[in-house]
C-alpha cells in the first residue's frame, strides 16, 4: 500500500522531470545560440542555434574555451569582458564580438554572459547567448562609408555643411565650411545672425537680410543665396548658399534648415571676364560697318548686329528665331531672279561660300544694295558643326564705281558708243561664233564726208557736237542688239548679229541717208555732211587675204570712190 506521502513525492519528481524536459525543448527550439559551460570550459550545453550561427557542434562532457570562438581582431576585448565576469566585477557581460565560424570567416554577434550560481551538486555554471548582427554590421559599415564618401566628395568640391536648428537658433559648421572662410577646423564658431552678416560684403548684406528668412522657411525662389563673405586675411570670397527645410514642427513650421557652401569665386571671376569680354565683342559689334548675322545648325537667326539690321531693313529682335534666307535675301543684278542664300550652301558643305559679284541685297525697307557676302561655318571644339556666321558689305558705291570704270575702259567718251578696244573684242566673238557656230554676220564701216571742213571752220567744240549727233543718229537705226562703235576720229564701225549681206546693206544705206540728213547749226551757220559706207559677211572664213575689217574697210573706198554718201558690199567691189 503507498501511501500518501511518497505519491506526492513521485508526482513531484515527475513534475520536475517534465518541466527540466520543456525546458530543454525550449532551448533547443531557441533562435538565439545558447551555450552553458563550467567555470574551467567544460561544455554542458550547446543548442542547434549555436551551431547553426558558428558551425561548432560541441558534445556535452568537451573541454571547450569561449576564447577559441572569438576572431583574432577583437579577441583582447572578448577575453578582458569574460574575465571582469569570472572575477565578480559584473553581473552581466554583453557587448558586440567579432566570432570566428568553423570555416575560418568572421560572424558579428551580440553576445551576452552570466554565471549561473551553484545549486546542490550543480557548480557554478556559464550561460552564454548570442544573436548574429551581420546584416546590422553589414549596414552600418555601408552607413559608414557612404557617408565618407560623401564627406570626401563635399570636402573636394569645397562645399562646407551648415545646419541651423531654428528652435534654438544654433548652428552646426562643418569643417570644410571653417576652412574655406580661414577659420580653424576646431575653432568654436559663433553662429549669431548678426555676427554672419558682419562678414557679408556691405552691398550684398540689404540683399541677404531680405531673403536669408526665406531660405529658412523653403521658398523654392530662394533656396540658393549668393554672396560675398570676408575670410580670416581679410579678403572676399563669393558663397553661393543652397539650403532647405528638412524637419517640421506640428503646425508645419520649419524647425530644422540644412544646406551647404560652395566657394565659387573662381567662377564669379570667370563670369565677370566673359561677361567683360561679351560686352567688348557687342561694342565690337555694334561699331562694325559690316554686316553680320549668326546663325544655329538649322540656318535660323540666332544674332544680328545693328548694321545687318540697317542693311537688311529687319529688326533684329524680329528676325532672331527665324530661317535666315527670309531676312536675307538676294536678287541678280541682271534680272529679278531670286538668288540662293549662301548660308544654305555653307551648312550643306561645311565650307566658306563667298559672293563677290552680280548680288543685290532686297532690304525690308525699300532700298536695294549691291553686296559682297561671306558665308563660314562655326565648328564646336569636337569638330562637330554647330551653325554659320554670315558676313556682309554694301558695295553699291564701289561696285558702281567699277561699272563706271569698266565703260569708260570700254566706251568712247565723246559719243558713248563702244571704243575701238571694245569693238575688236566684240568682232573676235562674232568671227568665234561664225566659224563655230555656223552663223552669219553683217560688218559695217562708216567714214563721214565733208567732217573736217567742219573742225577747220566752226572748231573741235563743233566738230565734237557733230560726232554726238552722228553716233545717236547710227545708233537709232540698229537694233538693240546689234553694236555701233567709234573706232576713229570720224569713223565707225557697225556689226548686226545674224544678217545676211542683202539686210546689212540696207541697213548701211538706211544710216549713210539719216546721216546724209542731218542738219547742224553752230553759231548760226549750217553745215551738212554725208557718210561712205562699205559692207562685208562675217563667216566661216574671210573672203579675202585682207580678213573681215580689211574688206569692210576696202568696200568704203570702193564708196567714195564712187562719189560718196553710198554703201558698197565687198562682194560687188569687182563690179563697180
Amino acid at each position: 500500500m503507498v501511501t500518501q506521502g511518497a505519491k506526492s513525492q513521485d508526482v513531484f519528481a515527475a513534475d520536475a522531470l517534465h518541466s527540466a524536459q520543456t525546458f530543454m525543448r525550449l532551448l533547443d527550439a531557441a533562435p538565439l545560440g545558447m551555450l552553458v559551460s563550467t567555470l574551467d570550459g567544460m561544455v554542458v550545453y550547446a543548442n542547434p542555434a549555436f551551431s547553426e550561427l558558428l558551425g561548432h557542434r560541441p558534445e556535452p562532457g568537451h573541454m571547450f574555451q569561449f576564447a577559441d570562438l572569438v576572431s583574432d581582431e577583437t579577441n583582447a576585448i572578448t577575453r578582458l569582458h569574460f574575465e571582469r565576469l569570472l572575477r565578480g566585477e559584473v553581473s552581466v557581460s554583453r557587448g558586440e564580438h567579432q566570432l570566428r565560424h568553423v570555416d575560418g570567416y568572421p560572424v558579428w554577434a551580440m553576445v551576452g554572459a552570466t554565471i549561473l550560481p551553484a545549486e546542490g551538486d550543480t557548480p557554478p555554471l556559464i550561460l552564454v547567448q548570442m544573436n548574429s548582427i551581420e546584416l546590422q554590421k553589414r549596414a552600418e559599415e555601408a552607413l559608414a562609408a557612404s557617408e565618407s564618401r560623401w564627406n570626401f566628395a563635399l570636402e573636394s568640391a569645397r562645399q562646407g555643411v551648415w545646419d541651423h536648428d531654428i528652435r534654438t537658433d544654433t548652428m552646426f559648421y562643418s569643417r570644410m565650411w571653417r576652412l574655406m572662410r580661414g577659420i580653424p577646423a576646431n575653432e568654436e564658431v559663433d553662429g549669431d545672425q548678426d555676427k554672419w552678416l558682419e562678414r557679408v560684403h556691405p552691398d550684398d548684406r540689404p540683399r541677404i537680410v531680405a531673403n536669408v528668412h526665406r531660405q529658412d522657411r523653403g521658398e523654392s525662389d530662394f533656396d540658393t543665396l549668393e554672396y560675398r563673405e570676408r575670410t580670416r586675411d581679410g579678403d572676399y570670397i563669393w558663397i553661393l548658399s543652397r539650403g532647405r527645410p528638412v524637419e517640421w514642427d506640428a503646425q508645419g513650421n520649419p524647425t530644422r534648415t540644412i544646406g551647404t557652401d560652395t566657394d565659387i569665386t573662381r567662377l564669379k571671376l570667370m563670369e565677370q571676364e566673359l561677361a567683360a569680354e561679351k560686352e567688348r565683342l557687342r561694342v565690337t559689334l555694334e561699331a562694325m560697318a559690316d554686316g553680320m548675322i549668326s546663325t544655329d545648325l538649322e540656318g535660323r537667326v540666332v544674332f544680328m548686329n545693328p548694321a545687318a539690321a540697317q542693311l537688311t531693313g529687319c529688326n533684329a529682335g524680329n528676325a532672331v528665331g527665324r530661317p535666315v534666307c527670309d531676312v536675307f535675301r538676294l536678287r541678280s543684278e541682271q534680272g529679278d531672279d531670286q538668288l540662293p542664300c549662301p548660308v544654305r550652301a555653307c551648312l550643306a558643305q561645311s565650307t566658306q561660300i563667298r559672293i563677290d559679284d552680280d548680288s543685290v541685297l532686297c532690304a525690308f525697307d525699300g532700298p536695294q544694295r549691291d553686296i559682297r557676302a561671306t558665308a563660314s561655318p562655326v565648328f564646336a571644339d569636337a569638330g562637330a558643326l554647330t551653325g554659320a556666321v554670315l558676313v556682309f558689305q554694301d558695295v553699291t558705291q564701289s561696285r558702281a564705281l567699277q561699272r563706271q570704270l569698266a565703260h569708260s575702259a570700254a566706251h568712247d567718251d565723246l559719243t558713248g558708243l563702244p571704243n575701238r578696244a571694245s569693238f575688236e573684242r566684240a568682232l573676235s566673238a562674232a568671227i568665234a561664233s561664225a566659224r563655230h557656230g555656223q552663223r552669219q554676220h553683217s560688218l559695217i564701216y562708216l567714214d563721214l564726208d565733208r567732217f573736217k571742213p567742219v573742225n577747220d571752220t566752226a572748231g573741235h567744240a563743233a566738230g565734237d557736237a557733230l560726232l554726238k549727233q552722228v553716233a545717236q543718229t547710227i545708233r537709232g537705226v540698229c537694233r538693240s542688239h546689234d553694236l555701233a562703235a567709234r573706232i576713229g576720229g570720224d569713223e565707225f564701225a557697225i556689226i548686226l548679229e545674224d544678217c545676211p549681206i542683202a539686210h546689212g546693206q540696207a541697213v548701211a544705206e538706211k544710216i549713210v541717208r539719216a546721216v546724209g540728213a542731218l542738219a547742224f547749226t553752230w553759231t548760226g551757220r549750217d553745215y551738212s555732211i554725208g557718210a561712205s559706207a562699205g559692207v562685208t559677211i562675217i563667216g566661216s572664213q574671210p573672203a579675202s587675204p585682207l580678213g573681215f575689217m580689211g574688206e569692210a574697210d576696202a568696200a568704203c573706198y570702193a564708196a567714195k570712190a564712187r562719189g560718196r554718201a553710198c554703201v558698197v558690199a565687198f562682194p560687188d567691189m569687182p563690179s563697180a
